[in-house]
């Protein structure tokens, strides 16, 4: 199961790291450069994890991912606050209750990615803690 998360959230990261260059706002996700370099960084890992690591190393990354995504989606919603995007290409966008800026005007995140954070952490968790130990 490790490496079926690794190989789909891989897949899925990598796209949005690509997709978020041309649709900063996708999903109401604050998808600036750094932003997007994580994802597509996170999923080439992710990647060599579902396709050419051992299924031991799956889990590994599936549950340290898990742990490193559910911490962040966590610390968004206690550390943001209403505010509104200092980011280029996105100051269009509207106030979100809690926008939290971790490098202002580079690493935003906003209630969206809080949320999507918390799911991708279950979800790699998930992965991780239920994935057999050999494959």
């Amino acid at each position: 199961m490790a490496k079926t998360v690794c190989k789909l959230l891989g897949l899925v990261f990598v796209l949005v790291g690509i997709v978020g260059f041309a649709k900063p706002d996708l999903l109401g996700a604050h998808l600036g450069m750094a932003h997007n370099v994580v994802h597509l960084v996170s999923g080439a890992i992710a990647l060599y994890f579902g396709f050419a690591g051992s299924a031991g190393g799956a889990r590994a990354f599936c549950v340290l991912f898990g742990l490193v995504y559910l911490a962040l989606g966590i610390c968004g919603f206690v550390l943001g606050h209403e505010g509104t995007t200092m980011m280029a290409g996105m100051t269009s966008m509207p106030a979100d209750p809690k926008l939290w800026k971790v490098l202002p005007g580079t690493l935003e995140l906003g209630r969206m990615d809080h949320i999507i954070h918390v799911a991708l952490g279950v979800v790699f968790l998930i992965g991780g803690v239920f994935g057999k130990s050999q494959s």
